[in-house]
């Protein structure tokens, strides 16, 4: 016996005549589209745009108020790289800032995390206390901070009277102290984020795996090293790619601590930008500082991606 098969639509025509595929292309192509399209185009209004204007007015002398704008082309630029030394010393910061984020939380995280996974009662409490910084107000960080590292009544100050000498220094006011002691300000506030990922990651490795590595004879180091950084590496790795382009957008706690001072001995490229943009009143120049800060951040993620490209897992 024959069997008749339907003959599929080949032809634009043939497809748009056939009932079957154009309920097909409704539901696959037509709907999805319908429901990201506002998503798109408010990321097209708020993103695409902005980005668009930041690079055009990058090549300006625009003052920020106003409509004029001269086009300098790539003469902010040159400047930046090759004139301006308070643009390199910020840079240099910035790189010292990314060096530390990368060792110092990480390294408290997971000792805190591998620590943690080891509690079954109680640990929810300590997760919690280590996790309170974090949703703390950068505005309010900085003033604790600022009263405890104050040299005539902060921590230093009652060392002193103690008769521990040494710590009572202004170290927000050094220029061979500040940006670490913000750096230090910050990594209290961060730390307890990084810890809860990754304990998080611990958790969600198989049980099973430690048993047979316990059976194999590996002690806590040989547990730690061969079978929970593996078990974590993706989200050791991502996080490791989002602080170092968290990195170079430090502002907030360096601003509001010591706004890049003193002397620029804590300036980096987002309050540099700043203070060109709003206090210069060159626009023009701080753009060409944020469209720097986004190659930078391209220039990240284009790692990683390259990286996961050649097998990693990421």
């Amino acid at each position: 016996m024959a069997v008749l098969t339907q003959k599929k639509p080949t032809t634009i025509l043939e497809k748009l005549n056939d009932e079957t595929w154009r309920r097909k292309f409704l539901r696959n192509v037509i709907i999805p589209w319908i429901f990201i399209a506002p998503l798109l185009l408010l990321h097209i209004y708020v993103v695409t745009i902005p980005a668009v204007q930041g690079i055009y007015m990058s090549m300006t002398d625009w003052k920020g108020v106003g409509q004029n704008a001269n086009f300098v082309g790539l003469d902010n630029y040159r400047e930046l790289f090759f004139e301006d030394e308070t643009f390199g010393k910020a840079l240099g910061n910035n790189i010292i800032w990314m060096i530390f984020f990368l060792t110092v939380p990480f390294i408290l995280a997971l000792f805190a995390a591998t620590m943690l996974s080891q509690i079954k009662r109680g640990g929810m409490v300590y997760r919690s206390i280590l996790f309170i910084p974090y949703v703390l107000a950068s505005v309010v960080t900085i003033t604790i901070w600022k009263n405890l590292l104050n040299p005539q009544r902060g921590v230093g100050a009652a060392l002193a009277e103690m008769g521990i000498q040494g710590f009572d220094i202004a170290y927000l006011g050094r220029p061979e102290t500040a940006l670490m002691s913000i750096a230090f300000i910050d990594n209290w506030h961060f730390w307890g984020f990084l810890m809860i990922l990754f304990l998080a990651a611990m958790q969600s490795i198989p049980p099973v795996l430690y048993d047979a590595a316990k059976i194999d004879g590996a002690n806590r180091w040989d547990e730690f090293r061969h079978v929970t950084l593996p078990g974590i590496r993706p989200v050791v790795l991502f996080m490791f790619m989002m602080v170092a382009i968290w990195s170079f957008l430090a502002f907030d706690y360096i601003f509001l601590s010591t706004q890049g001072g003193p002397g620029g001995a804590s300036e980096v490229i987002a309050t540099l930008l700043y203070k060109n943009a709003f206090f210069r009143f060159e626009a023009g120049y701080g753009a060409a500082m944020g469209v720097v800060i986004s190659i930078f951040a391209g220039f990240i993620i284009m790692i990683f991606v390259t990286l996961r490209r050649r097998g990693w897992d990421i």
